[in-house]
Order: structure tokens, then C-alpha cells, then sequence
């Protein structure tokens, strides 16, 4: 009950109002939103006026009434950045590069180290094969000289017993010669004897007839 008489009380009020009102006031609501149209007029206005100022403008990084506070902050900028790669990074990149230099000649140092043993091994093969093909040509020369040697040494040998045999051999055929001549002799005795006899000349002896041969 007493919600809706309050609320009754106010309406009526408020239709109190809208009869006691001036005729050349506008009603509460309408004020109302005469003022807030007006005030975002105002706005609307502001901004555009507000909007075409700063269109018209220089744009600020080349405004030259900017130029001193540009190179202030600048040079601030850089000073910052020159200690801060003073103090940090650029003492980590030397130290990163001394090292890298450092590895680096180490391992050239390594490298020239393997090739020149690499080099002397290659130098010590090369002397060991030169000294064992010299080894190995006196070694040949040595045993082709032997060999040589020993087969003068059997030739001369064969030689000796094949001049053995063959002059025993040509003893044996001069004697064997000498004895057919004899037999020869003998039997061209006995054979000119026995045609002498035939002929009729009578006994003939065999010295006479070996001295008529040998006449």
C-alpha cells in the first residue's frame, strides 16, 4: 500500500508541474535533452576544430621547434646504448672472439703439428724403401755372383771331367787305332804272302813283306 502511493503522489506531481509550467518553457525532458544535444554539439565541434588544427600542422619529427629536444634525447639514446655495449655485449664479444681466435690457433698449431710428422713419417717410409730396394739390389747382386761363381766354379768341373774323358776316350781310340793298324799290317802281310804264293813266287816271309809295305 504504501509503494503505490508514492507512486500515485509523484505522478501526480509531476502533472502538477507540466500545467504551472511557463508557455515558453519547454518541459523538464525536453530541457533535458536540448542541453545534452547541445553540449555534444559542442563537443562534436570541438573535436572537429581540434582535428583540422592539428591536419593543417607540421608533422613533429621534422617541426624544428622539436629539433633540440630530438637531439637531446638522442644523444641521451646513444650515450645509454654506447655504456651499455661498453659495459656488457662488447666485452662478452671480445672475450667470444678471443677464445674463438684462440681454439682457432690452437688448432693450427695441431694441424701443422700432424702434417709436419706426417711429412717426417713420409720422409723415414720414403729412406726405408730407398734402403731396402738398395739392400735388396746388393742382396741380388750378391746372390747372382754366388750363383755365377758356383756355376763357373761346376762348369770348370765338368769342363776338367769331360777333358778327362775325352782324352781318355782319345787314348783308348789311338791305342784301340794302333792296334787295328797292326792287325791291318798283319793281315796285308798275310794276304801278300798268300797271293805271292799263288803267283808261284815261292815263300815269301812276313818281315819282307811289312818292310816292302812299309817301303
Amino acid at each position: 500500500m504504501s509503494q503505490s502511493t508514492a507512486a500515485t503522489t509523484a505522478e501526480f506531481q509531476v502533472a502538477e508541474e507540466t500545467t504551472t509550467a511557463p508557455e515558453g518553457a519547454a518541459p523538464a525532458g525536453e530541457a533535458h535533452g536540448e542541453a545534452a544535444g547541445g553540449e555534444a554539439h559542442g563537443t562534436t565541434a570541438g573535436t572537429e576544430a581540434h582535428g583540422g588544427g592539428h591536419g593543417g600542422g607540421v608533422f613533429p619529427p621534422l617541426d624544428t621547434k622539436t629539433f633540440p629536444s630530438q637531439l637531446f634525447w638522442l644523444v641521451i639514446f646513444f650515450a645509454a646504448l654506447y655504456l651499455l655495449m661498453s659495459r656488457f655485449a662488447l666485452p662478452r664479444l671480445a672475450a667470444i672472439l678471443g677464445n674463438r681466435k684462440a681454439r682457432i690457433d690452437s688448432d693450427l698449431a695441431r694441424a701443422q703439428s700432424l702434417k709436419d710428422e706426417t711429412e717426417a713419417a713420409v720422409k723415414s717410409y720414403e729412406k726405408a724403401l730407398a734402403d731396402a730396394r738398395g739392400k735388396a739390389t746388393d742382396i741380388a747382386r750378391e746372390t747372382r755372383d754366388a750363383v755365377n761363381k758356383d756355376v763357373d766354379a761346376e762348369s770348370h768341373k765338368l769342363d776338367e771331367a769331360l777333358s778327362k774323358k775325352i782324352a781318355a776316350a782319345e787314348s783308348k781310340i789311338a791305342a784301340s787305332k794302333a792296334k787295328a793298324l797292326e792287325a791291318v799290317e798283319d793281315i796285308a802281310a798275310d794276304s801278300a804272302a798268300e797271293i805271292v804264293a799263288a803267283l808261284g813266287g815261292g815263300k815269301v816271309t812276313k818281315a819282307a813283306i811289312a818292310k816292302a809295305l812299309k817301303g
